[in-house]
């Protein structure tokens, strides 16, 4: 299982190089690099878009970004103040554009290997041994939808992963990424920030406007979670679409419309713009041009941004709030940029200097000046703050003082990650460690775009803190905004009722509307497929029963276990007849004993198989002179007694202490019903158990292949297992993963597959045998059959009757 696990990622990983080198060609990247015993990785979004259509046009990146550019050029000046004696730091930095493919190329170029430049980690060996990457860490990227494509692939040889941007929740999970870390607050924190501060406001109705990456689809549902428990009024939210900075496109011209007219036409007292800093100018040009005065509350992906508060006519757009992680300066980094970064000369910082900074008409010291001005104090200084971590990692597992290291550099990437999770240390007073999932102890600062007159721009000051505890701590200009804007600007009159459960307020007509009923209604198209199969699956399995019943005598039925053929047939009838508990409304308890009881007869279905495919395998494969230990064994309703009987218990403990039982969970608008299952020990117990039996039953008639079949009853039976097996380890996942009224649905999708697989299988054949090819169902050409099969492999006339008379006599004529 490991080697399989291990050679679906190396697929996937080929997957992955051999799509973005067939795409991009041989674009090249604007990479930075210099030598080093030890090699840290950068990824920038120097440029802040590409090109990229659907088209198969050469992809390109456009809208160089100069604070994005000072973002690499802080990570170099970092890293030259780290001093380790008689080692020295490199580094590999790329502009990823801001796009995903680009960032994941970049990183298949970090994660080369140090002997074997060629190799982009590709098994040297049988083993599948991972071979060590050149990089041991990287920083970036700055975008949470890209740093979670990143930090999927850098998993796979632990190399850590520090992001100075990225805040999104799902982040956090170190299930799915367990390498990631980051020195900015989850977005966990500043979503509930946002709350506090529109509750200071008193405002009572808000827009949310996300975007459809992982950073605004995240931040959107976590911001409604919120407001909800607070009862303040989401009056509508909006998700950007996916290729929505692409606003040279008229669909998306259309969408933009869209969205300021309904802001427009609005009665809510903040709009939230959770979404990157590219989205968000968009929005905010056409609010200038439309005269959209609002008050705005920025996500920290653009409540500093530079570039946006220096737009023209931007105080035509109205108030701007945001938040934003702590701020403050790179020390010394401005001096080191109005020296002209002090003689210091990478790849990067030519490309600036040779076909942006000829551009500008100005001075020398006027041209610093400009560039100084686009110098952040949030992720500037938390690419600082990246770089004194890895530091300090690089200080604990070398052991190093400040004249020797103990250790040499030969180190893994994995020894790496694991000092510096352990970090602690102090830095301009404030306290850098990271908990358990991987997020910094950081709270946020509130911010607020001042207009002032003597100025185009904005001026961004602080106006407030938000910690990780929940409290705000205002300064005395808040207070003064606080006064001033409900002064001017008095809540709508159209608050936001507080509605009983099972209702929702309706901010424009002030009211509390019923919420709706949601399950797996009858009619549903889905229900309406289910339930068709489930009566084809009835009908198909009542009329098996009659002809085996018909032919019960022949040596067709023996073969599939004679009577035992009964017990599977009436198995199957109970799975295709629970099909129906799944759907409609679950209110009782009854409701909800579909899966426990599909367990029972689904194991009773297998055990009858398992009992049949004993016969066989004892019936060929001993020696006759064991006859009188293979009777022993060779009782077929003593083990489905046995088998079904485990089953049986686990179930009827199930639902005696822990049953599913009926739930509804209140939604924004609806409520859903459905039947809970928890915990899930007694589900997951009973799929084992019987994935369990499904594999046993597989290996005895993938073995029985060999033997005499002439019904194909081994091979069938094969396919059959192999079905169920695939489906229920598709299934659980799913099931596990989803939620919503469709849950059911899957739940009895499965069931019916499984049903199906066995009549389909290993029974309907047998019933094609007893109508259409008669000629097959007699003693004589069973006989005959294992005859010719036991000459074909060299034995004797006399020891194949032999073994024919055995078989009947133990078999049953199954042959």
């Amino acid at each position: 299982m490991f080697y399989l696990c291990v050679s679906m990622m190396f697929l996937m990983w080929l997957f992955v190089m051999s799509v973005f080198h067939s795409s991009l060609g041989q674009n090249s990247f604007l990479r930075a690099y210099s030598p080093g015993n030890i090699i840290i990785g950068g990824l920038f979004p120097i440029h802040l878009k590409t090109n990229r259509t659907n088209t198969s046009a050469p992809l390109s990146c456009s809208d160089y970004g100069l604070n994005t550019f000072l973002h690499s050029q802080v990570m170099i000046y970092a890293i030259n103040k780290i001093n380790l004696p008689n080692i020295t730091i490199g580094y590999d930095i790329y502009d990823t554009c801001g796009d995903v493919g680009l960032a994941l190329r970049a990183t298949l170029q970090l994660l080369k290997n140090q002997s074997d430049p060629e190799s982009c980690l590709v098994p040297a060996d049988a083993q599948f041994k991972l071979l060590e990457p050149k990089t041991k860490v990287v920083i970036g990227e700055r975008y949470s939808e890209v740093s979670i494509a990143v930090a999927r692939l850098v998993a796979l040889s632990s190399v850590a992963q520090i992001s100075y941007a990225s805040t999104s929740e799902l982040l956090s999970s170190k299930f799915k990424f367990p390498t990631f870390l980051r020195t900015v607050p989850s977005d966990k924190y500043q979503t509930r920030g946002i709350v506090e501060l529109v509750k200071i406001f008193h405002w009572k109705t808000v827009i949310i406007v996300g975007s459809d990456d992982e950073y605004g689809k995240y931040g959107s549902d976590s911001l409604q979670d919120n407001f909800n428990k607070k009862s303040i009024c989401i009056e509508f939210v909006h998700i950007l679409s996916a290729d929505f900075t692409t606003n040279n496109n008229s669909m998306d011209q259309t969408e933009l419309n869209e969205l300021l007219e309904k802001i427009q036409n609005s009665s809510a007292e903040a709009i939230i713009i959770f979404t990157k800093d590219t989205n968000a100018e968009i929005i905010l040009e056409a609010a200038i041009e439309h005269r959209v005065n609002r008050t705005w509350i920025a996500s920290d992906a653009w409540s500093s941004s530079s570039k946006i508060s220096a737009m023209s006519d931007i105080k035509l757009a109205g108030e701007v709030f945001g938040f934003i992680y702590k701020q403050k300066e790179v020390p010394g980094f401005k001096d080191h940029v109005m020296s002209m970064f002090n003689g210091t000369n990478n790849t990067i910082l030519r490309d600036y200097q040779t076909q942006h900074l000829l551009s500008l008409n100005k001075s020398e010291e006027e041209r610093n000046q400009y560039l100084a001005s686009y110098i952040d104090q949030d992720e500037s200084y938390g690419i600082y703050i990246a770089v004194r971590v890895i530091a300090e990692g690089l200080r604990r597992l070398l052991k190093c003082n400040d004249h020797l290291c103990e250790r040499s550099s030969s180190f893994t990437a994995l020894e790496l990650l694991s000092e510096i999770q352990k970090v602690n240390f102090t830095e301009n007073n404030t306290q850098i460690y990271f908990d358990s999932d991987g997020d910094p102890s950081l709270g946020y600062d509130i911010v607020y775009w001042n207009r002032s007159d003597c100025n185009k721009s904005m001026i961004i000051q602080t106006i407030g803190e938000y910690s990780p505890d929940g409290k705000i701590t205002d300064r005395k200009i808040l207070s003064s905004l606080l006064v001033l804007l409900v002064f001017l600007f008095p809540s709508a009159d159209s608050t936001c009722k507080h509605c009983e459960d099972g209702a929702y307020s309706h901010p424009e007509e002030n009211t509390c509307l019923k919420k709706s009923d949601d399950y797996l209604d009858w009619e549903d198209p889905f229900s309406i497929i289910l339930s068709s199969l489930a009566v084809v699956g009835i009908i198909a399995t009542i009329v098996f029963a009659v002809l085996f019943a018909v032919y019960l005598k022949t040596p067709i039925v023996k073969a599939v276990g004679g009577y035992l053929c009964f017990l599977e047939l009436f198995a199957l009838l109970a799975g295709f007849c629970l099909t129906f508990t799944f759907i409609g409304k679950p209110t009782e308890k009854i409701h909800c004993v579909g899966v426990p009881l599909f367990g029972i007869a689904f194991t009773l279905c297998i055990s009858c198989i398992l009992a049949n495919l004993l016969q066989i395998f004892l019936g060929f494969k001993f020696d006759l002179k064991a006859e009188s230990w293979i009777k022993k064994l060779n009782k077929p309703l003593v083990v489905v007694t046995i088998i079904s009987g485990i089953q049986l218990g686990l179930s009827v403990s199930w639902l005696t202490k822990e049953p599913p039982h009926p739930d509804n969970k209140s939604l924004d608008y609806t409520i859903l019903y459905n039947c809970k299952i928890e915990p899930h020990t007694y589900f997951i117990a009973m799929l084992v158990y019987n994935t369990f039996l499904g594999l046993i039953c597989f290996l005895f008639a993938f073995k029985g292949r060999q033997l005499p079949d002439l019904y194909k009853n081994a091979s069938l039976i094969t396919i059959s297992m192999l079905l169920f097996v695939v489906i229920w380890i598709i299934f659980l996942p799913i099931y596990l993963t989803l939620t919503g009224k469709y849950q059911p649905a899957v739940q009895s999708a499965a069931i019916l597959t499984s049903c199906f697989s066995i009549l389909g299988c290993h029974l309907a054949p047998k019933c094609y045998i007893m109508l259409f090819r008669k000629e097959l169902n007699h003693e004589r050409a069973i006989a005959e059959y294992i005859r010719k099969f036991y000459e074909q492999k060299g034995i004797s006339v006399v020891h194949s009757q032999s073994i024919i008379v055995f078989s009947k006599s133990n078999l049953t004529l199954t042959p």
